[in-house]
């Protein structure tokens, strides 16, 4: 007797050739936390696990067809990663709007962790204009949040860039630290949920290593918690869970970041 196909995550992603992150990341972390991910790349890149060198972003029209093809899989979430061009961001919100009511998890992937630019600030406003208006929970880190939010001038009031990007339509926002420390704690990644009805807060020890696709891991653990079912809090806190059970327990490359490590049984010979 066959099984049922798990609840299926819609990725609109970058490929990655490391597997740190993008697509390969994405998918492993869907399957961890009980999705099953149909992916529809949005870009190659040229990377390896110190930096980008490279983006090729994808066809437009061959993204559109990949989603048409897909029609007969019932998608129970959607997972949104790199952008690279306005055509692709175009076609990912033609895709998006295809499902309507299907919940909506954007990384913002705006700069490699290696240091390179992967957007401009134009593509920035065209993604806060039309993408958040679709979007149910965004997940940059401090970073990307100040890039979104070029009106805000101070400097840690995130508080005050996440209730700019709520008003643009975003449904909910969670703010991850782990590339900048908040003011008076360094010990520690401290995440936060804005939502129109509720702020929390988590805390997790920081890790000494610089990880590779940490941000990745986190989106898509997130859509396949609310694929299955779970409300917005609980999938956060558990998304956050595996995230950091994955980067305590990752590789260590020959060099460059570290990458995580997402398979929960380990394959022993």
């Amino acid at each position: 007797m066959r099984q049922p196909l798990p609840p299926v995550v819609l990725v609109l992603a970058g490929h990655d050739p490391t597997g740190g992150a993008g697509l390969v990341a994405d998918s492993e972390a869907i399957r961890a936390c009980g999705g099953w991910a149909v992916t529809i790349p949005t870009a190659l890149t040229v990377q390896n696990c110190h930096d980008v060198m490279r983006i090729l972003p994808a066809d437009p029209g061959a993204m559109r067809q990949m989603a048409e093809a897909l029609g007969d899989m019932q998608i129970a979430a959607i997972k949104l990663g790199l952008l690279a061009d306005e055509p692709t961001l175009r076609a990912a919100e033609q895709i998006i709007r295809r499902f309507p009511g299907v919940p909506v998890v954007a990384d913002p992937v705006l700069k490699a962790g290696g240091g390179t630019e992967l957007s401009t600030p134009a593509l920035q406003k065209l993604y806060v204009d039309r993408l958040l208006p679709l979007v149910d929970i965004l997940t940059p880190n401090r970073f990307e949040l100040a890039a979104l939010t070029p009106e805000v001038t101070a400097p840690f009031d995130d508080t005050a860039r996440a209730v700019v990007l709520l008003s643009k339509g975003c449904q909910a926002i969670l703010v991850t630290a782990t590339d900048d420390p908040l003011p008076g704690n360094t010990q520690q990644v401290i995440h936060t949920l804005h939502s129109p009805d509720t702020t929390r807060q988590w805390q997790w020890p920081r890790l000494p290593e610089i990880f590779h696709g940490s941000g990745c891991t986190l989106a898509s653990a997130i859509a396949a918690r609310l694929a299955v079912g779970e409300r917005l809090p609980s999938a956060c806190e558990q998304a956050q869970h595996f995230t950091w059970e994955s980067l305590s327990q990752g590789y260590q490359p020959p060099s460059g970041q570290c990458l995580p490590n997402r398979l929960p049984y380990p394959v022993r010979f």
